[in-house]
């Protein structure tokens, strides 16, 4: 229970961030970069300062290859997604994005490894659902091609991330150097082309929110895996998000078509259930 608990409160702070994100993206108060920025930073703090804790920073150089692919994929990745959570509806937003997770199972399913006839119908079912999203007309489609594209280029970035801590770099290494690397991009590129200072906007209250809540959310969901089977962890996590952007859209945002809405979250999220 106290690992459900965590994993939906861990949903619910990075609902809140992502709403000011998008607030703030739609109504030019902060560019993408800022919004990645205040994103990244205090969830790095909190990975750094655990693995100082646990003395568990383990890198070894023969993964630079594939981590600097990763970092590049990454960056791209983040950029996409950033300004797909400014232009997309929050509920599309959530129910696409879910595309990530039977896309990992068919590369499972390709390198050999079982999938059992429960997982291979919550596949079937969240494809379908996403794929009525993208077919509906009481859908809306703004930003669905970054959707897209930031649901399928996750299955490059995980594959390389388990490739690394299996062969290389402990969790919390590989974690931390690709979020400084996204930090220094984020922070790069605020300065030099959005003509901002990320760090200023740590002083003002709205952004300051938005920043908490996003490290909460790493933080809090991190230790959602300590009392839940990875699985059943991951899954947690999908369907708080799903809900949490549902509601948020529905509520905060106005969106219509409530009932419809309500009805491709509960296949999505019954679909993620099944593949646990």
């Amino acid at each position: 229970m106290i690992g459900l608990l965590l994993a939906v409160s861990s949903s619910v702070f990075g609902e809140v961030s992502d709403i000011i994100g998008k607030s703030s993206i739609q109504k030019h108060r902060a560019s993408v970069y800022t919004v990645g920025f205040l994103t990244l930073i205090f969830g790095i703090i909190f990975f750094s300062i655990n693995a100082l804790l646990r003395g568990v920073f383990i890198f070894s150089p023969e993964s630079l290859p594939t981590l600097t692919l990763r970092i590049i994929l990454e960056i791209i990745l983040s950029v996409i997604t950033i300004t797909a959570l400014g232009r997309a509806n929050r509920s599309t937003f959530g129910f696409v994005r879910t595309l990530t997770i039977p896309l990992l199972f068919v590369v499972d399913l390709i390198m050999g490894y079982s999938v059992g006839g429960f997982q291979m119908f919550g596949m079937f079912l969240i494809s379908a659902v996403v794929l009525f999203v993208s077919l509906s007309k009481k859908v809306d489609k703004r930003g669905i091609g970054l959707l897209f594209f930031s649901a399928t280029l996750p299955v490059a970035t995980i594959s390389l991330y388990k490739y690394d801590i299996n062969n290389f770099n402990s969790v919390e290494a590989e974690q931390i150097i690709v979020s400084f690397c996204l930090l220094i991009f984020f922070c790069g590129a605020a300065i030099l082309k959005a003509k901002e200072n990320p760090f200023a906007y740590l002083k003002k209250p709205r952004f300051i929110l938005q920043a908490t809540m996003s490290g909460l959310a790493s933080a809090v969901g991190g230790f959602a895996y300590a009392f839940l089977a990875p699985s059943v962890a991951t899954t947690a996590l999908r369907a708080g998000s799903v809900l949490s952007a549902t509601l948020s859209g529905d509520f905060y945002f106005k969106e219509k078509h409530r009932l419809l809405k309500i009805a491709i979250a509960t296949g999505i999220i019954g679909g993620l259930f099944f593949l646990v």
